[in-house]
């Protein structure tokens, strides 16, 4: 009974803190269509449960969905930036109604934190935008298109932080985060723009698109720009933070150039290894070629040499003298017993020339 009591008296008081310590958030939604808004909570609270909760009092609320888990919602939690998302694929007229946020902080007899807001959910919306994610790049400028029906058409309009609550009006510069906001009327189009220039990477985060009572979020994602959109302002002794961007990207077109250079330089001896190669092999393969030519050669030298010598032996026996030889035989007398029977024969030889016959 005890703690009966208690959780009622813990609802009640939520509610009552949620309505005098919150001011009133009524987002617009279209039906049938996706949507998704944000939920704030303190840094203390990074490691709690978030939920997402139905019901205009706290006693009677139905818990829909807990962080990372799934079903008609579901939630994503952002710790880095205090922040949790409530998504939705097709919300119905029958599911406007007040909804919490909440974190939850202990057990029974310890309050959540949590802050409600009330879902409008119509077939045609009164308040809407044409895009609810825009993104952009550091130091440029992006703008939003917020619709209204004509029965807004005399409301106060705003572009509103939902971080900070500030809030901007139509025609209002503001610089104070080094950008500059504009909202301008588009007459008889029933609608305005907002037009945020010199954008910084902390104006990154989610919006509201506000028409009278009625309220649609609007994320701004800011990233720093590609490399080949930087533009470098002129640099002032105070400009510390501009200074170190210009070193960077010089930095970074130095090793550009230096890559290029060296990709050139071996371009160059690529070139020259190939042709060197290519010189090699030719003069190789003509070596070989008058290896192989040159026995070739050497035979048929040596059959001329051959036949010469054939020719010239052939030349020589044709043009030789003819020899004659007479023999005449000589009788002397006898000098002696010893030798009388002996004979001496002389031989007179004669060469006459072929070609005196």
């Amino acid at each position: 009974m005890i703690y009966q009591m208690v959780l009622i008296l813990s609802g009640i008081l939520l509610h009552i803190t949620g309505e005098a310590g919150t001011e009133k958030i009524n987002i617009g939604v279209k039906s049938g269509s996706a949507g998704i808004i944000p939920c704030h909570y303190d840094k203390i609270h990074e490691e709690n449960h978030k939920y997402w909760c139905k019901g205009s009092a706290w006693i009677s609320c139905e818990i829909l969905t807990y962080a990372n888990k799934t079903g008609k919602y579901s939630l994503t939690d952002y710790p880095n930036q205090n922040i949790f998302t409530v998504q939705w694929e097709n919300l119905q007229t029958s599911d406007s109604g007040y909804y919490w946020c909440a974190v939850e902080i202990g057990d029974y007899n310890v309050l959540d934190a949590g802050y409600y807001l009330y879902l409008t959910v119509q077939s045609v919306p009164d308040v809407s935008v044409v895009s609810s994610s825009v993104s952009g790049h550091e130091g440029g400028d992006i703008s939003v298109q917020c619709l209204y029906s004509s029965g807004y058409k005399d409301k106060p309009k705003q572009w509103c932080r939902f971080k900070d609550k500030g809030c901007y009006t139509v025609g209002k510069t503001d610089t104070s985060q080094n950008s500059s906001v504009q909202i301008r009327e588009n007459d008889g189009r029933r609608s305005f723009t907002v037009l945020m220039t010199g954008l910084r990477l902390n104006d990154s985060g989610w919006y509201f698109c506000t028409v009278g009572d009625l309220q649609v979020p609007v994320q701004l994602t800011i990233t720093k720009p590609k490399r080949e959109f930087i533009t470098i302002p002129a640099a002032t002794p105070s400009d510390s933070e501009t200074d170190i961007e210009e070193t960077n990207l010089s930095l970074t077109v130095n090793s550009e150039i230096h890559s290029k250079d060296e990709q050139n330089k071996s371009d160059v001896i690529l070139v020259l290894v190939t042709t060197l190669t290519l010189l090699m092999l030719v003069i190789i393969v003509a070596i070989v070629w008058r290896l192989k030519k040159k026995p070739e050669r050497g035979q048929i030298r040596e059959k001329e040499h051959f036949n010469s010598t054939r020719n010239a032996s052939s030349a020589s026996v044709d043009d030789c003298s003819v020899i004659y030889s007479s023999v005449i035989t000589f009788h002397k007398a006898p000098s002696s017993s010893l030798n009388s029977e002996a004979e001496v024969i002389y031989s007179a030889v004669k060469q006459i020339s072929k070609a005196s016959e």
